[in-house]
């Protein structure tokens, strides 16, 4: 028989039973399931400020919420976004409702979802840069951060036993 002062050294079943090893995985389980959809909520957030920036809603605050892409559309379209008075609002609804449907996928625990919205938001960024647009880069930046947060919950979700190893 194995001192209990041996074990603990050790840090063998770290003085949990199976049932609260059980208990504690599925509580972890349970608040990464949460982290992520937590974070799957802000392409929502991300969305609707979109729409504040570009002035999809008939109000437009540029000043922290600036689409890179849109910015440059408008800049460098020149006469083409003249002629074509739509284009740069059509444009906007489309990075709206893609940053929604990505929304809508994250929600249901899609990690590729997670990865796109970084991916055009990280893009995004590159824009931004260009147009020295340093707040909407900042508030980007955060999108970035947590929508990374939110796939890394669901790869470690996926990679989590359900049940404790048998010793």
């Amino acid at each position: 028989m194995v001192p209990e002062s041996f074990m603990q050294t050790l840090n063998v079943g770290a003085g949990r039973t199976d049932e609260e090893y059980k208990a504690a995985e599925e509580q972890r389980r349970a608040d990464l399931l949460a982290d992520s959809r937590n974070d799957a909520r802000l392409f929502f957030l991300a969305a609707g400020m979109a729409a504040l920036g570009t002035g999809l809603l008939f109000v437009r605050l540029g000043l922290i919420v600036n689409i890179g892409a849109i910015d440059l559309l408008s800049l460098y379209g020149g006469d083409w976004v003249r002629l074509h008075p739509l284009l740069a609002r059509e444009a906007a609804a489309a990075w709206v409702a893609a940053v929604a449907v990505l929304g809508f996928a994250a929600e249901k625990g899609h990690r590729w979802a997670f990865l796109a919205g970084v991916a055009l938001y990280a893009a995004d960024m590159i824009a931004l840069a260009m147009m020295f647009s340093m707040w909407s880069l900042g508030v980007h930046a955060f999108f970035v951060f947590k929508w990374f947060q939110g796939q890394r919950a669901l790869q470690e979700l996926r990679e989590s036993p359900t049940s404790p190893s048998s010793p």
